[in-house]
């Protein structure tokens, strides 16, 4: 789960900085959204006008502090799992081994009862995993829901000076624009504002 968790943190934020598009838009007329690009205070290295900027969704991962803190948490929590997983795998093994020692005395009824053990245990074990494998994933979206919520209002604070009606979103497999003017890439002042919010407590 956790070695896709970059491309899900991807999307919430892309989902989150689509959100710009959405409130802009949303019940607006042509009318409105032509009244709207004569405010435009952005532009670009020409003096022209712009209505568009970028953000860079892999620095976003990389550089937000709580991101990057929250998905090696939920990584070391995944591991965990695993670990106690295959513990309990090897615990089986070996008492499987020690019960085989017995030899020639083990009698029918005693493999019978052996295995009808070792079987109940293989299922608490895989039963555990499968419920902190679901406790984890609770986790990862809840935080990802506030990592989305925390960045749709910063971009609408952030926008009310900038007055970009599109927010567009880069990263990898995700990249769609054939030319990027850097003049418009606001993954800086994002990075800066997000860890702004959501500053993580001293350790």
């Amino acid at each position: 789960m956790m070695k896709n968790l970059s491309l899900v943190l991807n999307l919430v934020l892309l989902a989150a900085v689509g959100y710009l598009y959405y409130h802009q838009f949303s019940g607006s007329t042509g009318k409105k959204a032509s009244k709207a690009e004569g405010k435009f205070s952005s532009s670009d290295s020409n003096g022209t006008r712009s209505a568009i900027a970028y953000v860079e969704l892999d620095s976003l991962n990389e550089n937000i502090t709580y991101i990057r803190e929250k998905r090696k948490e939920l990584e070391t929590e995944q591991r965990n799992i695993e670990t106690e997983w295959e513990n309990g795998y090897k615990g089986l093994q070996a008492a499987k081994d020690n019960f085989l020692k017995k030899g020639a005395s083990i009698t029918q009824e005693d493999a019978e009862k052996f295995q009808n053990q070792l079987i109940e245990q293989q299922q608490q074990i895989d039963g555990k995993k499968q419920t902190l494998s679901q406790k984890l994933s609770e986790k990862s979206f809840t935080i990802m829901d506030d990592i989305q919520k925390q960045l749709k209002e910063f971009l609408a604070e952030y926008n009310k000076d900038k007055k970009f009606i599109y927010i567009l979103t880069t990263g990898s497999g995700q990249d769609y624009m054939a030319y990027k003017d850097p003049t418009f890439n606001i993954t800086g002042d994002v990075i800066k504002g997000m860890n702004e919010k959501m500053k993580m407590p001293a350790k």
